[in-house]
């Protein structure tokens, strides 16, 4: 009897550690522009267009451009990565302000996006006046009196 319960628990821990194993190496993480340079594994790392930075390569579809921090103050200091991508040029990928990339580093430096999600502003967005959930601080802005 207690052969069965040992072999149990076993075949259990067994799937258990192979389950979390075949998880983690599926998932892919979120890393900043440092460490995507560094990365050997496929990474997610988002970061600002260069638009002075952007070449299509009609021959080859190959997209080159660069990227830099999204929170850093002046782009010129901000860490940077080469990014190729090969295929057709993303929709609206004009009007993007940032990208979320899929990939990791390869040859000469360059990182080779599998993916691309471009972030553009949003059409829905307002012309910089804030928009308020709660009623009374709306009317309260607005110069008009809270309602009670």
């Amino acid at each position: 009897m207690k052969a069965r319960y040992v072999l149990g628990i076993l075949t259990i821990i067994v799937f258990v550690v192979w389950g979390a194993t075949a998880f983690f190496k599926t998932t892919v993480q979120y890393v900043s522009i440092r460490e995507a340079a560094a990365s050997r594994r496929v990474v997610q790392v988002m970061g600002r267009i260069d638009v002075d930075r952007v070449r299509y390569d009609v021959e080859n579809t190959r997209l080159l451009f660069d990227v830099y921090d999204p929170e850093a103050d002046d782009k010129l200091s901000a860490d940077r990565l080469s990014v190729v991508y090969y295929g057709v040029v993303p929709g609206n990928f004009e009007q993007a302000t940032s990208v979320v990339l899929k990939g990791k580093p390869g040859e000469g430096g360059l990182f080779v996006a599998e993916q691309i999600l471009v972030k553009c502003p949003s059409k829905y967005q307002g012309g910089g006046k804030p928009e308020y959930q709660d009623i009374r601080k709306r009317d309260t802005a607005a110069g008009a009196p809270g309602r009670t």
